[in-house]
């Protein structure tokens, strides 16, 4: 596989990264796709592998969705650009401190957020509870395979 399309597979998965983030995009299966196309030409067994995984993960991800809350941003009276910053905190601490930076990302990027915009510690606090409650678990979830399927795509073109 040629470095562009390797760059190409790269922006579809950032997409589908977004897309968890953006309601009604389908960022997994997207993602999913992006890792179909690496796996069907590059053909390797780690390819194969790394595929294989990702479907197992993904799968899992949407069977244990009706478990989780469902997604009510506006129930939480949050905008929307906290949640869209909190993602990109998940993203960028995902790959700052591998795997579990994506978490403290999340949390840290939405209580920034919040603080700034409530203006004291308490409320912060309190609203990123309320977020986490209404919307966050679930999408922490979901942006967590995705970036874990991300991540190993990102090893294994790194490892071979």
């Amino acid at each position: 596989m040629g470095v562009w399309q390797l760059v190409a597979v790269g922006l579809v998965m950032l997409l589908g990264l977004v897309g968890v983030l953006v309601p009604g995009v389908p960022g997994p299966a997207i993602i999913w796709a992006a890792v179909v196309w690496w796996a069907l030409t590059d053909r390797t067994p780690v390819a194969w592998g790394v595929l294989l995984g990702a479907t197992t993960l993904l799968l899992l991800n949407q069977a244990l969705r009706p478990l989780l809350p469902s997604r009510r941003p506006r129930a939480s009276g949050v905008p929307r650009k906290t949640l869209m910053l909190g993602g990109a905190g998940a993203i960028l601490g995902f790959f700052v401190v591998p795997v579990v930076g994506g978490i403290a990302g999340y949390v840290g990027a939405l209580y920034a957020t919040e603080r700034l915009r409530l203006g004291s510690h308490g409320s912060g606090w309190a609203s990123v509870r309320t977020v986490m409650r209404t919307t966050g678990y679930s999408l922490l979830v979901e942006l967590y395979a995705c970036l874990l399927v991300t991540g190993a795509w990102l090893g294994a073109v790194a490892w071979g």
